[in-house]
């Protein structure tokens, strides 16, 4: 008979449910509230992750430097090395819950298409630093964001708000005197330029297909896919450009491990995590740091110096973030 009550008193509407004495309000109200506080805390911990697998990519450019291999040879050693320990750690963690397995074709192939835009974005990045200055190759890679924001108006319809917009704007301002401003763009070329904004496209394609397939499948399983789809693709382009595939020295060795795990394994998990619950335009804003972080690992492992103008940038970066967080 209690038990029926009970039924009948939780099935009440709100408003009746306030009429209850205080200890039967407290226990309606910590019922409808939980959802949102579980919530909440899931964005929190996917901030904390993105921020993380933002500085863990950041420090790519640093592994790169130090590689003794060509750059695509070392991107494969990123994926291919990265492969096992996601693929161990499918195999032996229980099923995520919400991660549904693959129910044909289409699903197997969203699963790959992620790596296959990767390796897209990597070779064009690569290509453009052969045919335009340093300073334009980066500078126009790092549009990926305004793409992502674009693709996730088109495709899924997400709400842009003019506070958003002003903190992609800011954060793409510091990016730009980050690198250098007007006196570091004058040398590149036109054919190199288109090449990097297509290295962005494909990033933001990463991003988004990403963020669409999180919605199904777990990180690792993700992960596990994309990064196998990578390392297959990639290994012609790496066979072909690049005169050496293996590292010499152990030193080398260290170099593409790092890669793999830090910044591959570390980070893009991270990052991927993240997608399921924040904004994907947000979230590619966000990977914006990491040429802030590549300037100050930079400085502080490489001594390369940091002027005022990079100080200057990599707050304007931040600072734009922050705006943009709040829209």
């Amino acid at each position: 008979m209690t038990q029926r009550r009970q039924r009948v008193s939780d099935a009440r509407p709100l408003s009746a449910r306030m009429r209850m004495p205080p200890y039967h309000r407290t226990a309606a109200l910590a019922e409808i509230s939980l959802p949102n506080v579980v919530g909440s805390s899931h964005k929190r911990l996917a901030f904390v992750a993105l921020l993380v697998g933002a500085v863990a990519i950041g420090g790519s450019p640093i592994f790169v430097r130090l590689s003794e291999l060509g750059p695509l040879a070392t991107a494969f050693w990123r994926v291919a090395l990265a492969f096992l320990p996601f693929l161990m750690a499918q195999r032996l963690m229980p099923q995520a819950a919400g991660d549904a397995r693959p129910a044909g074709l289409r699903d197997y192939l969203l699963l790959l298409l992620p790596g296959v835009f990767l390796t897209a974005d990597l070779a064009a990045w690569h290509l453009a630093l052969t045919m335009t200055s340093v300073a334009n190759a980066t500078l126009l890679s790092n549009l990926a964001p305004v793409f992502v924001t674009l693709g996730s108006w088109l495709l899924f319809r997400t709400r842009i708000t003019p506070v958003f917009l002003t903190g992609l704007a800011m954060t793409l301002a510091g990016i730009f005197v980050l690198k250098g401003g007007f006196g570091v763009t004058a040398g590149g070329q036109t054919a190199g330029d288109l090449t990097a904004v297509v290295a962005a496209i494909f990033y933001a394609g990463y991003m988004l297909v990403i963020a669409y397939i999180r919605t199904r499948f777990s990180t690792l399983r993700i992960m596990v896919w994309s990064t196998l789809a990578s390392a297959v693709s990639i290994l012609p382009f790496t066979l072909f450009f690049e005169p050496a595939l293996f590292p010499a020295t152990l030193f080398g060795w260290a170099m593409v491990v790092g890669l793999a795990f830090i910044c591959h394994v570390g980070g893009q998990g991270l990052v991927t995590y993240a997608l399921a619950y924040l904004p994907t335009a947000f979230s590619s804003l966000t990977l914006l740091l990491q040429p802030v972080v590549a300037a100050i690992l930079a400085w502080i492992l490489l001594a390369e110096p940091v002027g005022p103008m990079q100080a200057a940038g990599g707050a304007i970066v931040l600072a734009g973030i922050l705006v943009a967080r709040r829209g």
